[in-house]
Parts: C-alpha cells; structure tokens; sequence
C-alpha cells in the first residue's frame, strides 16, 4: 500500500486531500454559523396573541404583545405565552441549523470534530 494512504478509504484518498477538505468544510461551516447568526425566527402562542423574534445567536430581539392578551387578573397566562412563543421560535433556529449542518456533512455524524 502506498505510503501517505489510509486503509479503508475509498479511492486511496491522502492526508494532504483529506485536510484540504475539511479545511473547505470548516470555512463552510463558518460561513453558515456567520449567516445562520443575522436570520431571524418568529414564533406565536396564544393564537397570535404574542409573538416573539429570536435571532441565530439566540438572542430575543422583539416581542409583541397584544393589547387583550394583558389581563391583571391572569398574569400567569401572559407569561406561559411569552416564554411558549420564546422557546418555538428558539426551537426554529435550532432546528435550521441542524438541517445546514447535516447538509454540509451529509448526515455524517462528526462528534464535536466542527
């Protein structure tokens, strides 16, 4: 077997190929954390009484409430709204940054490696 190649990879595929392309994986990923950071992620609750926008970098960036979802009397319900519409729109962001990062690895599961 020749020198530089591992055993069990298709094609004899060399370290310098194999570092070349994960190098080229790791720019992409870089790039996707970078664009998935700017996107946001709206959610509702409530039957749109309140909604919440969250951005890539799980940072709530608006929240709008509305007017006949305030009552002083069940305060309770306003908030169990507010963090309902809050962790949807967290679980939509999560949620496209699984997919991108299964499309860039192609369903490889890397362990931490990125």
């Amino acid at each position: 077997m020749a020198k530089n190649n591992f055993r069990g990879m298709p094609g004899g595929m060399n370290q310098a190929a194999m570092m070349k392309q994960a190098q080229k994986m790791q720019q992409e990923l870089l790039r996707m954390q970078e664009e998935q950071e700017t996107k946001t992620y709206s959610a509702t609750s409530g039957g749109g009484m309140v909604t919440a926008t969250v951005n890539g970098k799980h940072e709530v960036v608006s929240l709008q409430i509305q007017p006949e979802a305030v009552d002083p009397e069940d305060v309770e319900m306003l908030q169990d709204m507010v963090i309902a519409a809050v962790n949807e729109a967290m679980r939509t962001a999560d949620t496209e940054a699984a997919n991108n990062m299964s499309r860039l690895t192609g369903g490889m599961n890397l362990g931490g490696m990125f």
